[in-house]
């Protein structure tokens, strides 16, 4: 089966006039196409680093990752722009949406990045609002939304483009807990049609709907459980 994600003896440091901080040392993973998988471990283990080097938002110090089969380790920011558009959605705690766009304009940005037509784009935005039970606030403002809604409107955004991974920080972090359900069952979902999920949680519960979880410790891995076979 394809591996979407590989990493062999990634290591990222962050120094400072004082210190030198090993945020992550010697790690190799995997995840296949068609995964769910928890990243697991206390504050400052190294999940949100782990999950910016695989999102190609930062790259590893030392190490090889490979992407789509593809070493990018040590791409330029614009290579690895250029390979995230259409390819990764990410769904963060805070939300991260625009705050002066609506709804639909939030959702419609990574589709005017990939340069779709304005018609297509209106489909595929209300397809997906529709499908995110929003579409009846799609001219409404993130601040006139719930959490909940807003979360709905990230995922949204998250995957109007078909990437063909989802990276998920806290998603639920800052939810109730029925909220908090119902993006886990979206997630759940959209990984059963295909879509790869890595995510980085502190909730067992949230961790019990991933295929494996793996448990980061001081930068390393320590541990990995794989809760359940996947068949594609």
């Amino acid at each position: 089966m394809q591996h979407i994600i590989k990493t062999n003896q990634l290591k990222k440091r962050y120094t400072t006039e004082e210190v030198e901080t090993t945020a992550l040392d010697d790690i190799q993973i995997e995840i296949k196409k068609g995964e769910f998988v928890a990243i697991m471990g206390p504050s400052g283990c190294g999940k949100s680093t782990l999950l910016n080097i695989i999102g190609l938002l930062d790259n590893p110090d030392e190490g090889e990752y490979y992407f789509l089969e593809k070493e990018v380790a040590h791409f330029s920011e614009r290579q690895r722009s250029q390979l995230r558009k259409g390819n990764i959605g990410f769904v963060f705690q805070s939300f991260n949406l625009i705050d002066e766009l609506t709804c639909f304009e939030n959702v419609e940005l990574p589709l005017l990045y990939l340069k779709i037509p304005a018609e297509e784009r209106k489909k595929k935005v209300e397809e997906v609002l529709t499908r995110m039970n929003i579409m009846h606030r799609k001219n409404h403002f993130p601040q006139q939304l719930s959490g909940g809604q807003q979360q709905r409107v990230a995922i949204a955004r998250a995957i109007v483009a078909k990437p063909a991974v989802i990276l998920a920080d806290e998603p639920t972090g800052n939810l109730d807990s029925a909220n908090g359900e119902e993006v886990m069952r979206l997630l759940e979902e959209l990984n059963n049609e295909g879509t790869t999920i890595v995510m980085v949680t502190h909730s067992p519960h949230d961790a019990n709907y991933a295929h494996r979880i793996i448990n980061l410790f001081d930068g390393k891995v320590v541990t990995e459980n794989i809760r359940e076979q996947f068949h594609i």
